[in-house]
């Protein structure tokens, strides 16, 4: 979505191909992936390096920053631990932070006509004036029955939104080239695993729930694009405050505790148990939320992701509570790993890497 510039417009969608690293800051971590091209197929990229650094204190509240020094020092010890010499990233905005709008215009119209077009339409949908906002579109595609106009995305968010991260960024020694919007970067690692499904899900409906410290993230892919999104307050943070209770550990411990499984032995069935069964209902009520505010009456999967998705048998529990086959999403299940990668560290990280891996697949952009 956007790109450099950030003074002004930023070129949301329009990026001439350059090597990134994926950067995700979510409340309780900031996550960077690096990826390079593996042979000459389209689909085919290395993991060169990947980290995923701890965000402490409450740095970051509803997916804004709130103390940019404990966010830009997270950024700045997770790029000294990913031992990279690239200093160009991409980051992502949440989907609360970004406003978008799907237009049809007329097909064929010079830069300058679809742009004052475009501002005309926004002006309608945007509830700030447009020198307070970053503004961008994409043409997505003819339209099917008429040829003769296109369908056009137009992407918006506060220009303070996009700032801030790019001050973080900036004040941690890295340039932001690219500021893309959290969805679409799901969908661009969607795009890479989707012939896992039969027909490469094509004609399905595929929700993919991201499960992070305080937060659900709903997102339902009809053939590759949203139909559907939803944040519900919700997450690991619950876990986390469930062992504090039980155990009478800080949270600072009873969070080291629960990654790395140093529990008593009633922690499964007293504690775990009850919040993956809670986990699945509430990932039932959005899919429900789902149903009722959409023409759908079907899910055929449910891919989690998120630090949750590494409990085991969490998507077993899903399974039986929503009758929705689920899995958990793995972004590098077809990547080659370099030799610095240990494969069976990856293999848990990745559920929590979904969007930093979304965010580094940038660098090969063709726009």
């Amino acid at each position: 979505m956007f790109k450099e510039k950030f003074d002004i417009n930023l070129d949301f969608m329009k990026i001439n191909s350059s090597h990134l690293i994926g950067v995700d800051i979510s409340s309780s971590s900031v996550k960077m992936v690096e990826l390079s091209k593996a042979g000459k197929g389209a689909g085919n990229y290395r993991v060169e390096r990947y980290v995923i650094e701890p965000l402490h204190g409450n740095a970051m509240q509803d997916g804004a920053i709130v103390n940019m020094d404990t966010v830009s020092e997270s950024i700045q010890r997770a790029w000294k631990r990913l031992g990279s010499k690239c200093k160009r990233v991409a980051m992502a905005l949440p989907a609360s932070d970004v406003i978008t709008k799907k237009i049809i215009v007329p097909a064929g119209q010079r830069e300058d006509d679809l742009e004052f077009q475009v501002e005309n339409e926004a002006s309608q949908y945007i509830p700030f004036a447009l020198d307070e906002v970053n503004l961008d579109f994409q043409v997505l595609r003819p339209l099917p029955n008429n040829p003769d106009e296109v369908e056009v995305l137009i992407a918006a968010s506060r220009k303070d939104k996009v700032e801030d991260r790019v001050a973080a960024s900036l004040s941690a020694g890295l340039k932001t080239i690219v500021m893309d919007a959290e969805p679409y970067a799901v969908q661009t690692v969607f795009e890479l695993i989707k012939n896992q499904f039969p027909e490469s899900g094509d004609d399905q409906v595929i929700a993919i729930v991201d499960i992070g410290a305080t937060v659900m993230k709903t997102n339902v892919l009809h053939n590759g694009e949203s139909v559907y999104m939803r944040d519900q307050p919700f997450g690991g943070d619950q876990l986390t405050q469930e062992i504090h209770n039980q155990y009478n550990l800080s949270l600072e411990d009873s969070e080291k505790a629960k990654r790395n499984g140093n529990l008593p032995e009633n922690y499964k069935t007293d504690v775990l148990h009850p919040f993956c069964e809670t986990l699945a209902i509430e990932v039932m009520r959005a899919i429900q939320f789902f149903y009722t505010s959409t023409q759908y009456t079907e899910i055929n999967y449910i891919l989690i992701a998120g630090g949750c998705a590494a409990i085991p048998s969490l998507d077993e529990v899903i399974t039986s509570r929503t009758q929705v086959s689920t899995l958990v999403i793995n972004p590098f299940s077809s990547m080659e790993l370099s030799s610095r990668i240990m494969p069976r560290q990856i293999n848990n990280d990745a559920p929590s890497l979904l969007i930093a891996c979304g965010l580094a697949m940038r660098s090969f952009d063709p726009s």
